[in-house]
């Protein structure tokens, strides 16, 4: 496995730390909040959270049935089809493929979940991949685990530091329908918190624009961090990626991201049967319709590459 304990220039060994009940080292320094510049980007993007974050706390003192399950509804919708299927497997990784009005739509449930654009989130998505778990990784807890969670999302000075141009989105750049929703991205999950507080008031804005995004949110964030920090590793990816069941079960099977990384381009994350990935059902049931296509899948001779087995055998 790479070595995540290199001395960088500036940074002692002996200030080095563990995450808590893991074996991950901290040993990159970001300030997070004081001490650090925070463009009028950071402080939308903050405000914008804690809005959010404040509707969700409103729930218990504004529970109907009718507000939970279009909460429940709208989580699946703009977490399974939005952020897990479209965003990451159909545009980042070009997993299956879609007719165009319906990779459209997926994307367009992506675009309500509040996770920003689908450039910048591919971009940043595939600058990841790129850059694993090194200076250069856009959310890795080598920088601790709150910034692997969430803070990097308030740092846009650090984006622009380590991706001053940002040309590895060029296929959607490329698409009329990604660049406008670019150019309009706000207004979109605005008209829709309008629509819903229209259709059911302050008690639907607080089920499903509070608590369904702020749960979308926290789902996408433990991939990026829990699922970096505690579980198992089943392949020789060289990175920190692990498979955690519990983040799985709640974000439709991203937690089996250990199986993810050697195999980006598959469309399938829970490999084992007993793996549950309820967005790889999904797909199997598109696909059942022919409404999806082209679904890739790790090989045999692939899987074995990147076996431990294979480590110990050849290496």
């Amino acid at each position: 496995m790479r070595d995540f304990i290199t001395v960088s220039q500036g940074v002692k060994a002996s200030t080095y730390r563990k995450i808590l009940l893991s074996d991950v080292m901290v040993t990159r320094k970001r300030n997070l909040f004081m001490s650090r510049t925070w463009s009028a980007v950071d402080i939308k993007i903050a405000v914008g959270m804690i809005v959010v974050h404040l509707l969700a706390l409103f729930a218990p003192f504004k529970f109907t049935w009718g507000a939970f399950w279009a909460s429940f509804i709208t989580a699946v919708l703009f977490g399974l089809f939005g952020i897990t299927l479209s965003y990451h497997l159909n545009l980042a990784h070009h997993s299956l493929k879609l007719p165009k009005w319906l990779e459209y739509t997926f994307a367009y449930l992506g675009v309500l979940a509040l996770q920003r654009d689908p450039i910048f989130w591919m971009s940043i998505h595939r600058y990841h991949h790129r850059y694993v778990d090194t200076e250069k990784d856009p959310h890795s807890p080598i920088f601790g685990f709150w910034f692997s969670h969430m803070g990097w999302i308030f740092d846009s000075g650090y984006i622009f530091e380590k991706y001053q141009e940002r040309k590895n989105v060029e296929d959607l750049k490329n698409q009329a329908f990604y660049r406008f929703i670019k150019r309009t991205y706000l207004l979109h999950p605005f008209a829709f918190a309008v629509l819903t507080y229209c259709f059911g008031g302050f008690t639907y804005l607080v089920w499903v624009n509070g608590v369904a995004t702020t749960l979308g949110y926290h789902g996408t964030f433990l991939v990026n961090s829990a699922c970096r920090i505690w579980g198992n590793q089943a392949w020789n990816t060289g990175d920190l990626s692990k498979n955690n069941w519990w983040v799985a079960l709640i974000t439709f099977g991203e937690g089996w991201h250990n199986n993810h990384h050697p195999f980006e381009y598959s469309a399938r994350h829970g490999l084992e049967w007993w793996q549950i990935d309820f967005c790889w059902y999904a797909i199997r049931f598109l696909e059942a319709v022919g409404l999806a296509s082209n679904v890739k899948l790790p090989t045999d001779d692939h899987k074995i590459k990147m076996s431990y087995t294979s480590l110990n055998k050849f290496g």
